[in-house]
């Protein structure tokens, strides 16, 4: 009998796309496998109109692949990492994580590059209530309008003059190979904006590919050792830390919150943002341990731990009236 694995998958063309890399990556280390990709409707995709805070959080893009996957209608489910609620949920694993992609927002816009060639009051889009407020802490004048919808969506919106510019995920354009086809085209610049002072979403860039139950995928150890070889110690590290940062916080996945992890050989940092619902006030930590690559203890406890420090500072009130 051949050996047979379904994944599970958003329909859209960005999970798709991630999808087929993973598929793809997995036929790398069991050739001869067959692999089927369904593709399952989420409640956050057929609610295009609202926002996430206002129809439950990104936690909608994940409930039906988890459904699939506890009812046996799918082996595994390929996730967008900042998709997924910080604590996992019981009878669910984290089967891998692969290379993560660059997890830094972009800034891309009709005409010029970077903030200082905005016009003053400039009309930005964004879903994300932590870049509406990093924006505004960047430039107060700017004019935030809401902008959900796929990639290309919203790129023909920022095409068709409904934006001056919009904010995007690095790794999204990435993974739908639009970048080379941006940085040339002319039409619109894109701009990385730095890490450090623009903090993305936790797990942004990263994958997650979910599992349910502790046995073998598709009842096969070999199935199983090649989705395993997937996962990347570095994206592990650096995500077990950004989420149990948010754990700690108890943070839901729309509160306005940038955490973001770095991995080296031996050193592990962390820099995370919160803030206030009105922006008005912000809370951030930075911290860096010694480490053991690989050493995922030492991740959560950094993350737990930084976490922590941000609750003794207040960031439970910013919180709770985000």
């Amino acid at each position: 009998m051949i050996a047979k694995l379904r994944i599970g998958s958003r329909p859209s063309a960005l999970a798709l796309a991630q999808t087929a890399i993973v598929a793809g990556r997995i036929r790398a280390a069991a050739p001869g496998l067959v692999i089927e990709i369904a593709p399952i409707s989420t409640s956050g995709d057929k609610l295009t109109s609202a926002s996430l805070a206002q129809i439950g959080g990104k936690g909608l893009f994940i409930r039906e692949l988890e459904q699939a996957l506890a009812g046996g209608r799918i082996d595994l489910a390929v996730h967008s990492m900042k998709d997924l609620p910080a604590a996992t949920a019981p009878g669910f694993r984290l089967a891998a994580v692969p290379r993560r992609e660059n997890p830094r927002d972009a800034l891309l816009a009709r005409s010029g590059a970077g903030w200082s060639s905005l016009p003053h009051g400039a009309r930005l889009g964004t879903a994300s209530a932590r870049r509406r407020l990093m924006a505004l802490r960047a430039r107060p004048d700017l004019h935030i309008l809401p902008l959900r919808g796929n990639v290309d969506t919203r790129l023909g919106k920022l095409a068709g003059g409904e934006f001056d510019a919009i904010i995007l995920a690095m790794a999204g354009l990435a993974r739908l190979g639009r970048l080379e086809e941006l940085r040339t085209g002319g039409e619109i610049t894109v701009g990385e904006l730095d890490d450090r002072t623009f903090v993305p979403s936790g797990g942004q860039g990263a994958l997650a590919l979910e599992a349910f139950g502790d046995g073998p995928l598709a009842g096969s150890a070999e199935i199983e050792a090649a989705v395993a070889a997937l996962d990347d110690p570095q994206a592990r590290a650096e995500t077990t830390a950004e989420r149990a940062l948010l754990a700690a916080l108890g943070a839901s996945c729309v509160s306005p919150i940038g955490v973001h992890a770095r991995a080296s050989r031996d050193t592990l940092a962390i820099d995370a943002i919160l803030f206030s619902a009105d922006g008005a006030s912000s809370l951030a930590e930075a911290a860096e341990t010694r480490w053991r690559f690989g050493d995922l203890q030492t991740a959560a406890n950094l993350g737990r731990e930084t976490g922590e420090l941000l609750l003794a500072r207040g960031a439970r009130d910013l919180i709770g009236g985000a």
